[in-house]
């Protein structure tokens, strides 16, 4: 459990603490919904706004790189000022952006608004574990609030693609951003009157300037070096020189943050076994499921020759499976077998799931050939709660929000590099082949690298996420243990 400290927010009744968890999920579910509607949009707002083919990317690198970059900080800043005043700056900043990116006329406009979508995601997503852990004391409340919000992040780019192509086919692109207006008002009205107040630690507590302006820049150079690969390549100069240059960053800011009297990031989280392993688990499996979120998509559209919404409304399984598990058995089944043995099963489903598509067929019936893959995802509905629950346990109250944010980058660092390496390894495997076979043979190849991460998920997991009880008889006492070593949900 967290423990207790001065920052603490007051102790909110269970009707109040519901409407908490419905707000923050809202407003992650509109982040997550945005992430995942753009990309059906963007044929039309190439042909609307004259994107070049190159330029057309940075509608999506743009918000990655920005999100992913900030949201360590963004934790960090959480913990300092109060993460309810993070996750209301982080949401009115997402909704003002999305207006300019409704009304943009030209693509840097458009650029600029998404950067600005991303910015304000970050806030708002870094800090929305946080909230959620410190809130939901007890362990079942707990596991059932991280169901909640794990559904939010898992389903909701499977209802954006659904959505992204009503509202671009019934409207126009513009209202793939108008939309998020209701819903970001809606989740600001209610979030100030609902989400209890947190002081913070203030920010003679952590403010590491030098530290927050050398790991922003080592993520931001690394994310775009990571999504510019699929144009450069892996071996190229430019790769290879931005690579060692974010990397000699980044270890700066490591030797900062074990030096500096207020750090940043101290250090002191990956103590935990717990939490430094269920962020390696997580760039794994995040990185290799991009293959199934993505990337079929893509065989639905150009292989089969779905269209927008029919492409949504086949991967609706999916989400509903994963909906059905995440929100009806995980909690119960973390509380019976332990995070770590729920994680496990989840990640065996999930390389069925790849492993099927590694053989997906050019002319694929959706009843034989994809439906079984659309069932088998409730394996996400299961590694997600649980490697969130993981994820957050070895940090105390003071350091929610870094671990919020720690764990939220890590997942778009695990993003960035399945766009990178899966799209790379198909793309170079198309040029082998010819027509539908050529497409079908990229996929194939990215399905079962995918599926390859996937099993080197579960060897992390295994080796280094202990059982419940063998952790516990060795911990230290209570009065020996370190501060940051709060006892695991």
């Amino acid at each position: 459990m967290f423990a207790a400290s001065g920052s603490a927010p007051s102790p909110a009744a269970p009707r109040s603490r519901r409407l908490a968890l419905g707000v923050v999920a809202t407003g992650i579910l509109m982040i997550i919904l945005d992430g995942s509607i753009v990309t059906v949009a963007m044929p039309a707002i190439q042909n609307d706004l004259g994107f070049t083919p190159a330029g057309l990317s940075w509608v999506v690198n743009a918000y990655l790189i920005a999100f992913g970059s900030l949201l360590l900080l963004a934790g960090r800043l959480g913990d300092l000022i109060g993460r309810r005043r993070m996750f209301l700056a982080g949401t009115a900043v997402f909704t003002a952006a999305s207006l300019l990116a409704g009304v943009a006329t030209s693509p840097a406009v458009l650029i600029a608004a998404r950067f600005l979508q991303g910015i304000g995601s970050a806030m708002a997503s870094a800090v929305s574990l946080g909230i959620l852990v410190t809130l939901f004391t007890e362990p079942r409340e707990r596991a059932r609030a991280i169901a909640v919000f794990s559904f939010t992040g898992a389903a909701g780019a499977s209802i954006g693609q659904v959505l992204g192509g009503v509202l671009t086919d019934a409207l126009n692109w513009h209202w793939i951003f108008f939309i998020n207006l209701p819903i970001g008002i809606a989740v600001l009205a209610i979030a100030v009157r609902v989400l209890p107040g947190d002081v913070g630690l203030g920010l003679k507590a952590g403010a590491d300037v030098c530290g927050a302006v050398l790991v922003t820049a080592g993520l931001m150079l690394s994310i775009y070096t990571v999504v510019k690969v699929e144009e450069y390549g892996w071996t190229s100069g430019r790769t290879l020189g931005l690579g060692a240059l974010a990397a000699v960053l980044l270890t700066a800011f490591l030797v900062r943050q074990a030096t500096a009297k207020n750090p940043l990031m101290p250090l002191r989280i990956f103590r935990s076994r717990s939490v430094s392993a269920a962020n390696l688990v997580q760039i794994l499996m995040v990185a290799a499921l991009f293959s199934f979120q993505i990337l079929v998509a893509l065989y639905l559209q150009k292989v089969l020759g779905y269209g927008a919404a029919e492409t949504g409304l086949a991967m609706l399984p999916a989400a509903a499976v994963i909906g059905a598990v995440s929100l009806g058995v995980s909690a119960r089944l973390n509380a019976r077998f332990g995070e770590r043995n729920v994680l496990l099963a989840g990640i065996v489903l999930l390389i069925g799931v790849l492993g099927l598509l590694t053989r997906v067929p050019v002319q694929a019936g959706y009843a034989v050939d994809l439906l079984p893959v659309m069932l088998l995802a409730a394996g996400f509905g299961l590694a997600l709660p649980a490697l969130t629950t993981l994820g957050m346990s070895g940090a105390n109250e003071e350091d929610a929000g870094l671990a919020s944010g720690l764990f939220n980058t890590t997942q778009q660092i695990g993003m960035a590099l399945g766009v990178a390496v899966l799209s790379t390894l198909a793309a170079s495997r198309t040029e082998s082949l010819a027509a539908a076979e050529a497409l079908t043979g990229g996929y194939r190849l990215a399905f079962a690298v995918g599926a390859g991460l996937l099993v080197i998920a579960f060897a992390v997991a295994l080796t280094m996420l202990r059982r419940p009880e063998r952790q516990a008889a060795e911990e230290p006492p209570a009065d020996t243990q370190a501060p940051a070593h709060a006892a695991a949900a």
